[in-house]
């Protein structure tokens, strides 16, 4: 069997991701505060890359619309010339630079306070703890096993190592370790160090002097009652009358199920809106936020270094070839990901006009298709463009994705938004008698009237989604 060589010509149709699409997807999709993190990364990395400082005059070379990336709005860019300031009095400067001796520039006070000082600085709740532990002026051996204890403290402040675990680890008795346990559960926030909220709510109880009353008895027997509010079996099993048990329930209502969560060093995440939405007069403005968004430019150093006369080499011509490359698809991704979120939020608008006038109650059925055919772009872009996005507007801060809901029929007329049936079943249930709280076929029934048709199992998808209790927990005595 022989083998032989041929040039074969074959044409076909192969679809190619270029880097250019790449980049413009991955920022696509990217939420504001992972596009700032991938610019000053981007910044750090690449020295082709130039942030434009807030009014510094920018620069213009030749060759700028050839590397440049397209910007709709252009600006007239003008050079800087650095000048030598003429009234120097350059003879004492040299004089003093060249003197000898060790010269010292101090640039601040030595009365001036610590910079430390204006550092805030959140106690954490180990700290807290061990501070209290030190001033009960304890022993070396419970100075060790409060430690042991404390460093097995959740964020919560329950104990999470067993206690046979404790005693093994500490090397110390079992009425050594549960003497130091039992102190640690006196000391502030009250209910720390317990092993499980049961024995939390105790601690916090017994504090308050309720350690013989109905409080304790149902937190020690009867907590599972209480979780399903079934009050009629803890006066049973008590002998109590409903007015003493939901006395006693307003109590422990108002204990701490998480004493160490105030100590938490979590700090709150602040939406900060993609585009704003406002009306002005009839109309609607869309403004893109570019906020504290670094405004980008290609080096003018490097391209002129690329378009000198062969004084770059051919492995550094290639490197510099590549950054500048990389910078002006950045730019182009950046200002191509800012003009397809407005074009998407101009689409959302019209749609959704008479929600931005009136609310939610007014929200339309739809889906991404709708947005994609009206601005002429794929279903995948305007997932992409809504994901992690949010816009400000009249009736508040909004996630893009909120504008699109699927569609409930009517009993009569054009369907309704899921989102507006939601709101509806919301305001059904704020208006509820809390005696008698409406059951999910009651608010079908009441939803039924109201021109929804609904089946009972999609009130009760609802009522979770809006992390409503069912009817028998809402109860109210």
């Amino acid at each position: 069997m022989a083998f032989e060589l041929r040039q074969q010509l074959k044409l076909t149709q192969q679809l190619i991701m270029t880097p250019q699409l790449q980049m413009a997807i991955k920022l696509l999709q990217l939420s504001r505060l992972e596009l700032m993190e991938t610019i000053h990364q981007e910044l750090e990395e690449n020295p082709a890359l130039e942030e434009i400082s807030e009014g510094a005059p920018e620069e213009q070379s030749p060759d700028e619309s050839e590397t440049a990336p397209e910007i709709e709005s252009p600006e007239r860019e003008v050079t800087i010339e650095e000048k030598i300031i003429e009234d120097i009095d350059w003879s004492n400067f040299i004089d003093e630079y060249n003197s000898p001796g060790k010269i010292s520039y101090e640039t601040e006070s030595k009365e001036s306070p610590r910079f430390e000082s204006f550092v805030a600085q959140k106690e954490s709740l180990s700290e807290h703890l061990l501070w209290q532990l030190m001033m009960s002026f304890p022993s070396e051996g419970e100075k060790e096993i409060g430690s042991l204890i404390i460093g097995n403290l959740n964020k919560d402040g329950y104990l999470e190592a067993p206690f046979d675990e404790l005693v093994r680890q500490s090397g110390f008795t079992a009425e050594e370790v549960d003497r130091v346990l039992t102190l640690l559960q006196t000391f502030n926030p009250i209910g720390v160090c317990a092993r499980n909220l049961q024995e939390c709510l105790l601690i916090q109880a017994k504090h308050l002097g309720l350690g013989d009353t109905i409080v304790c008895d149902i937190i020690a027997h009867h907590l599972n009652h209480l979780e399903n509010r079934n009050y009629k079996a803890i006066c049973s099993a008590l002998k109590a009358n409903i007015d003493e048990v939901v006395s006693a329930v307003e109590v422990i209502k108002g204990l701490e199920p998480r004493p160490g969560q105030q100590f938490s060093d979590e700090e709150p995440h602040y939406i900060t809106p993609d585009i704003y939405v406002y009306k002005t007069e009839d109309e609607f403005v869309i403004v893109v936020n570019d906020d504290g968004m670094p405004k980008l430019r290609v080096s003018s150093f490097y391209r002129s270094a690329m378009n000198g006369d062969g004084k770059v080499k051919d492995q550094a011509r290639e490197y510099l070839q590549d950054k500048l490359r990389s910078a002006t698809w950045l730019i182009r991704s950046i200002h191509q990901r800012q003009k397809t979120i407005y074009r998407v939020m101009e689409s959302i608008v019209r749609f959704q006009r008479d929600f931005f006038e009136k609310g939610v109650a007014h929200l339309k059925p739809m889906v991404l298709r709708d947005v994609a055919q009206d601005i002429g772009m794929h279903e995948s872009t305007i997932s992409r463009v809504t994901t992690n996005k949010y816009a400000y507007t009249p009736q508040g801060i909004f996630e893009l994705k909120y504008f699109f809901n699927s569609s409930i029929s009517r009993v009569h007329g054009d369907s309704i938004a899921s989102a507006s049936v939601q709101d509806k079943i919301r305001q059904i249930i704020e208006s509820e008698d809390s005696r008698k709280p409406y059951s999910d076929s009651k608010i079908t029934e009441i939803l039924k009237v109201a021109n929804i048709d609904i089946a009972r199992r999609t009130v009760a998808k609802y009522r979770d989604i809006l992390k409503v209790l069912p009817s028998s927990k809402r109860k109210q005595y």
